[in-house]
Parts: C-alpha cells; structure tokens; sequence
C-alpha cells in the first residue's frame, strides 16, 4: 500500500510555464514518479529543446503550446490534447511573473499584465483542464502561490496581491469541484533560485538578508519543492484540498 501513495504511473501532468525554473524542476520531479509530462509555455523551440533533454533522461514528454493569458487558447489547447492524445490527469499551474518598483510609481501596464499572468491563467488553465476532470470524477490541480500570499516586501505589491488571490482561488476551486472527485491545492515556495529571482540571487545584500531572514538560513533549489508536488499530485493527498503548502525553509514561522 505505502509503495503506491506517491505513484504516478500512468498519469498524465501539464505543467504550465515549464521550460525553465520551478516550471521545469517539477515537470522533471513528475516524471521521475512515474507521470508523463506535458510541457508549456509560448516559444515551441524553447519547449522543444526542454522536451528533447528530458527525453534524453527517459521522460516521457509532451509538448502543448499556448498562451495561459487567453482564455479561448487555453481551453482550445485542453481540448485539443484530451480529445487527441488522452486525459490531464494533474495540472501544475506554475506559469507567473515579477515586476518591482515602488506602489506609487508602478506602470498601470505592467500592474494588468502581473494580474493576467499570475491569475487570469490559473483560472483559464484551471477552468479548462476541470471540465474534463469533473466528468472523470477525478483529478489534481496545483496551483504555485507563494511566501507573498501571506507577507509583503517593498517594491513588489502588485505581485503580492497576485500571489494571495493564486490562494484563495485555490480555496475556491476546492470549495467548488471538490464534490466532483478534484483535489485543488497549492505550493507556495518561499526565496528560490531561479531565472526570475536572478538580480536578488546576485545582491549579496539581499542574499545576506535572506539567510539571516529564513530559518534555514539560505536560498531554497528548485529541486526542493518537487516532493510537495508528487505529494500533492499523488493518491497520498486524496483527502487533502484547498491547502497552500509553504516551502520555505520557515521563514513565515518566524519573525
């Protein structure tokens, strides 16, 4: 019984924004479990070249590109991939993006396009893999929140009102489709090195903030929140919904 809590095999895992960073360290995760992986992202070269080195690894991969901010796109995309190739058993909605400058000079553009990113696509993402999902009677939607669905920094406002919105439509989606067999939760990773942390990685102020901040007193690596997500992918989270899971080496435990 234990050996099966955490297999994958047989299942089938999209994973948005997945040719680089977390995106990437999860789909890779997945797969070691047992799960096909389906990569996305805009660029079908870059998501190419991603399927082609984890195929060397022996995953099993697929490649769906579209853009997460469309709506229709999505959806077309979903339907496409269910009706052509077979069901998405597990969606990872990881797909996001930062923008800092102060609140009171922030772009009213780049304000619109955080909010498209980061939410607009876990609901379009969402909606669209759930219809399938419900009429299955079963499935695992994961969305990545983050340590600023709970805590706020300087300069990053806007996202961090993406971020705690990514928690309470997880909240939302487990309310809405747990009844229909669906497991709707979220990881919310705390400091990270990744393409999108880069600049703050490379601040050796910021990095010597950071290790005196966290608990664990370092960055986190990606490879770190693969086990939440096979967890929270797995038959072991059958009873687990609408609960964000930090990782962050406890740095919301402490003050």
């Amino acid at each position: 019984m234990t050996s099966t809590l955490f297999d994958l095999s047989g299942r089938t895992a999209l994973v948005t924004g997945s040719s680089q960073g977390i995106g990437h360290a999860l789909a890779r995760g997945l797969s070691g479990a047992g799960a096909r992986i389906v990569l996305n992202g805009r660029n079908m070269t870059k998501l190419e070249t991603c399927a082609e080195e984890l195929r060397a690894e022996g995953c099993s991969v697929e490649v769906l590109a579209f853009d997460v901010t469309d709506h229709d796109a999505a959806r077309a995309a979903v339907d496409r991939f269910e009706d052509g190739v077979g069901p998405i058993d597990i969606l990872v909605n990881n797909a996001g993006m930062q923008h800092r400058g102060p609140l009171e000079d922030f772009p009213a553009d780049a304000f619109e396009r955080l909010l498209r990113t980061n939410i607009s696509s876990v609901f379009n993402v969402g909606q669209a893999v759930a219809r399938h999902m419900i009429a299955r009677g079963a499935g695992k939607i994961i969305n990545i929140a983050s340590v600023q669905s709970a805590l706020a920094r300087p300069s990053i406002a806007p996202y961090t009102a993406t971020k705690g919105a990514v928690a309470n439509l997880t909240k939302g989606m487990a309310t809405d489709w747990a009844r229909h067999g669906l497991q709707c939760n979220a990881i919310a990773p705390g400091y990270f090195k990744t393409p999108l942390n880069q600049a703050l990685v490379d601040d050796p102020e910021f990095t010597a903030w950071l290790e005196k901040r966290t608990p664990a007193g370092r960055w986190g690596n990606v490879e770190e929140l693969v086990g939440a997500c096979i967890f929270l992918s797995a038959p072991a989270s059958s009873f687990v919904n609408g609960h964000t899971l930090y990782v962050d080496g406890g740095i919301t435990a402490s003050l």
